[in-house]
């Protein structure tokens, strides 16, 4: 199958008041994973590069995100290729110029106006490619300071900057936060609601790591669409590896640890991507 269309994919599941799962690759053992998690379950996964990821992966977006794009193609699943939290928007321009399905350009530490300047950029430049653009308004606590607990999006700033910059999906700041390994945030519901009804294009949750599955099934309800996961996963990973050495200290083969972790993630994700993907009644 070709790769899929972040903008079909989220536009689909806001109609059946549903949410796609999107889900960090850290590298191409977590990417196969992933993959075989939407085979498994049968529902559509975005994979998200990070600019975190493109970091550890020695500064170069382009091995990684080659490798990445040629497992959606070949899925039987629909899988969709996103850039994840590019500060840098020469970075956001690369993964269009490479194929990407979307681009989220982070520029919510930026004043309004230059977030705004800058996002429109890149949202040009997107479009003319046939990709998609997330953005942030409001921050999501967790990096430096951002995304936390206290700080949310307000609706009419929301609706403002999305007028304005033309952009496909708007992450918001609702209460979660990044690489939480507890899942004991709290969302604010009514927020997302207003939220979902100031603004037309779709909303996304950064930081559900930290969200109980009961929590996230509400947002979900309440209008959020994309729900994005990485330190949860990442955790059943780990703890998976962590497992069989410590069951078996004397292998040396990193396949057989790394497939030991493959198995956890991908089955955690394809648990992640049939909840995201019920339907869920209207929030009230």
């Amino acid at each position: 199958m070709t790769l899929a269309s972040t903008r079909t994919l989220l536009h689909r599941a806001r109609a059946q008041r549903a949410a796609v799962g999107a889900f960090n690759v850290i590298h191409l053992e977590t990417a196969e994973a992933l993959v075989a998690a939407a085979e498994r379950s049968g529902h559509p996964v975005i994979l998200q590069i990070s600019e975190n990821c493109v970091t550890f992966h020695g500064g170069r977006l382009d091995p990684i995100a080659r490798a990445t794009l040629a497992l959606a193609d070949a899925s039987t699943a629909e899988v969709a290729v996103h850039l994840d939290h590019a500060e840098d928007p020469a970075l956001a321009l690369e993964a269009i110029d490479l194929g990407f399905s979307s681009v989220m350009f982070d520029g919510a530490k930026l004043p309004f106006d230059e977030n705004v300047a800058t996002t429109r950029r890149i949202v040009v430049a997107a479009h003319a490619a046939g990709a998609d653009v997330e953005a942030e308004l409001g921050e999501i606590g967790g990096k430096d300071g951002a995304h936390a607990p206290h700080v949310r999006t307000d609706p009419d700033e929301a609706s403002l900057f999305v007028a304005e910059t033309g952009v496909d999906a708007l992450a918001v700041a609702v209460g979660s936060s990044h690489a939480m390994t507890s899942r004991t945030a709290g969302l604010d519901l009514d927020l997302v609601a207003r939220l979902a009804s100031s603004v037309p294009v779709p909303l996304v949750l950064h930081g559900s790591s930290g969200v109980p599955d009961d929590t996230i099934v509400a947002g979900i309800a309440a209008g959020l669409v994309k729900i994005n996961v990485s330190t949860h996963l990442s955790a059943a990973y780990t703890a998976a590896v962590r497992a069989y050495l410590d069951g078996n200290g004397a292998v040396v083969d990193s396949r057989k640890y790394v497939a030991a972790g493959n198995a956890a993630l991908s089955a955690e994700a394809a648990r992640l991507l049939e909840l995201f993907a019920a339907k869920h009644p209207a929030f009230a």
